[in-house]
């Protein structure tokens, strides 16, 4: 069977970028997005294979975290472990809200990661479907802004190692800055006086 000309390359170069896009952490998302424009790889297909970079991780990770619950009904340092995270995600979505909704789950996995927002979207009592959607919506919305940036900076640098240097200290500074900025901004506000 013959295929058509060009798909074989075509699905050699999507596979690259998907690779690329399947690094847990690191530089894999500005590389990944560097070497899909290299490969004349659109913005949407992009978006299209780091989706199923997220799908891929969901079926890989979801069974580890159900073998990890289920250790820590029998294990007191992991039912320890799972108070604790229990607690952080509490107090990680009151940041987005009063409550654990939607939208905090959203972000939650939008500033961590795809893989903590599934494990606050279960802490929240979303299933598999649900809590990976959140999940997914919210590391969709990051791995936008990194594109978008990416693409970016690489038609004003023209630079890819640098391109990918400045993002990866912006995917670290960043976040630190925004909360030291959202921490002065809230010491500033007037407590409210206990009442009598």
């Amino acid at each position: 069977m013959a295929f058509p000309p060009g798909t074989v390359s075509a699905i050699s170069n999507a596979w690259e970028v998907l690779v690329l896009f399947l690094i847990p952490v690191g530089g894999g998302i500005p590389a990944g997005v560097l070497l899909a424009r290299s490969r004349n790889i659109v913005w949407p297909e992009m978006m299209f294979l780091y989706f199923i970079s997220d799908v891929i991780l969901a079926c890989l990770f979801e069974p580890l975290m159900l073998a990890a619950i289920s250790l820590g009904k029998h294990s007191h340092f992991l039912s320890k472990v799972a108070e604790s995270l229990k607690a952080w995600t509490k107090k990680t979505a009151t940041q987005y809200g009063a409550s654990v909704g939607p939208f905090a789950l959203i972000m939650i996995a939008f500033g961590a990661d795809p893989m903590t927002g599934r494990t606050a979207a279960l802490g929240a009592g979303h299933g598999f479907v649900t809590g990976w959607a959140l999940a997914i919506a919210g590391d969709m919305l990051y791995f936008t802004v990194l594109m978008v940036s990416t693409l970016w900076l690489s038609q004003v640098l023209g630079d890819g190692t640098m391109v990918t240097l400045i993002i990866l200290v912006g995917m670290m500074v960043v976040p630190i800055l925004v909360r030291k900025i959202r921490d002065k901004l809230r010491e500033g506000q007037p407590r409210p006086s206990p009442r009598n």
